[in-house]
């Protein structure tokens, strides 16, 4: 069946004829001779589309329609008149019609309203549905004391066009705190543009953020329209604002101050209108004092500021999280979903996170994946694997670490400890990442040179991996 069609028309050869052009197109009809039992059948049967007749006895299709769309405001109504006057179609659509149709009827015109309404239908449900999974997945989980003070600056924040300087350590959830934020402004509506500003080399970081013209440098085989116009009207994120050039900071400056973007090879410069949210894990004061961020830049940004509290400051929070990563994960990848016992749960919420809620929901993940019982235990748990971020700061045997590390670098792998060859693999290439970038001091480079890769493919595996300087700060 295409769908269900409820059919109201008080007069009988009309509801026939309908139900036969309806049935033999493959939908299913269904029939109600007053406005009353019109409105029961919508409520009782959930129509995908109504074909509702004006003139009726007692109530008419107009009020019939009012009423309609008091208790179901969506599902669409397409109304039938023998008397196409101007106004009365036009009062129909302001009281919520979707379309307004002339008796004698014609079979291809009422066949392609309704293919048109239920299709606009389709689309606005899996609409709905998916901004519900983005607002589920993106969520700020937690009822701690820390998190409410970052929900009750968001609410302030939120409803102004200011700018807002999220910060916080890898991992917890600059990037909810963003998205929360822009949800909750007048700008919900328009786009919500990220852009990770480490993950992009020095030299394309312009291109990405203004765009650029065809030709107007190697490689630049077709035009490119920048971050900041793709969010104009909307939001933009500039994550790991601190590792800008100070070429790039001036252009955003621009962009602040005058609402201006200049993309590379274009003579003229673009108006955007773009509210600015950057999130760092630096000390951005600290940077500006060293000279290696601008000082105006600074102020600029920093008119609402954001503290993202560390996992370790709102562990009560864990079980809440481990519990939303379960679902998360077990829905996206068809999974059963698995229980933490009381154990298992009180251990996770014991250990560092160094890697904070990034951290914690890939080990909730691990576990739901290698750990075949339910519930998980304690003892899942203890044998547990650490992320990068843990095993950095754990001595590798023998007080050596290879590669250059010292001893508070990454330690040796242990291969029985894993499951796959692919797993083994990552876990060897993430260390091994690591410990040169510690090595080289975050040059990356130069790093890149040493380890004889693409410096786009390094950045790439910083991306895959999660690795941020933080994680290689000596």
């Amino acid at each position: 069946m295409k769908g269900k069609i409820l059919v109201v028309d008080d007069e009988e050869a009309i509801r026939k004829s309908l139900r036969m052009v309806l049935e033999y197109e493959g939908y299913d009809c269904v029939e109600a001779r007053t406005g009353p039992e019109g409105i029961e059948a919508l409520r009782r049967e959930a129509p995908d589309a109504v074909l509702l007749d004006i003139k009726m006895p007692g109530m008419d299709g107009l009020e019939a329609l009012q009423a309609a769309r008091a208790k179901d405001p969506h599902t669409p109504i397409l109304m039938i008149s023998g008397h196409g006057d101007i106004p009365t179609a036009v009062e129909a659509i302001h009281k919520g019609a979707y379309d307004f149709l002339e008796k004698p009827l014609e079979s291809e015109r009422v066949l392609t309203a309704l293919r048109n309404a239920i299709e606009r239908k389709g689309l606005r449900e899996e609409n709905l549905r998916l901004r519900h999974d983005v607002e589920s997945r993106y969520r700020l989980i937690g009822e701690s004391a820390a998190l409410k003070t970052v929900r009750e600056t968001i609410a302030r924040a939120a409803p102004s066009h200011a700018t807002v300087l999220i910060h916080g350590e890898s991992g917890t959830g600059k990037e909810l705190i963003a998205w929360e934020i822009h949800r909750q402004s007048p700008r919900a509506e328009k786009p919500f543009v990220k852009v990770n500003c480490a993950a992009i080399p020095e030299d394309l970081i312009e291109s990405e953020l203004f765009g650029h013209e065809k030709g107007s440098f190697t490689g630049a085989t077709s035009r490119q329209v920048g971050k900041f116009v793709q969010a104009d009207g909307g939001t933009i994120l500039l994550d790991e604002v601190g590792d800008m050039s100070p070429r790039t900071q001036a252009k955003v400056l621009r962009v602040l101050e005058g609402g201006e973007v200049e993309p590379v090879g274009m003579a003229k410069t673009l108006r955007v209108d773009v509210r600015v949210i950057a999130a760092t894990n630096r000390d951005l004061q600290a940077e500006t004092r060293a000279g290696r961020f601008r000082e105006d830049l600074f102020f600029r940004l920093n008119v609402v500021t954001v503290q993202c509290p560390p996992l370790r400051n709102r562990r009560d929070d864990i079980p809440l999280l481990i519990e939303h990563f379960v679902q998360t994960f077990s829905r996206e990848n068809n999974y059963r979903p698995k229980r933490f016992d009381k154990g298992a749960i009180e251990l996770l919420a014991a250990r560092a996170w160094r890697g904070n809620v990034r951290e914690l929901r890939n080990a909730v993940e691990r576990l739901l994946i290698l750990v075949e019982r339910d519930p998980i235990e304690a003892r899942d748990v203890e044998s547990l694997e650490p992320d990068a971020s843990d095993a950095e700061r754990a001595p590798a045997p023998g007080g050596g670490g290879g590669g250059g590390a010292t001893g508070s670098g990454p330690r040796a792998i242990e291969p029985s400890s894993y499951r796959t060859l692919q797993e083994y693999k990552d876990e060897a290439e993430k260390v091994f990442i690591l410990r040169k970038l510690k090595e080289f001091r975050w040059n990356v480079s130069r790093t890149a040179k040493a380890i004889d890769t693409p410096r786009s493919n390094l950045y790439k595996k910083l991306e895959q991996y999660g690795i941020s300087r933080d994680q290689v700060q000596e």
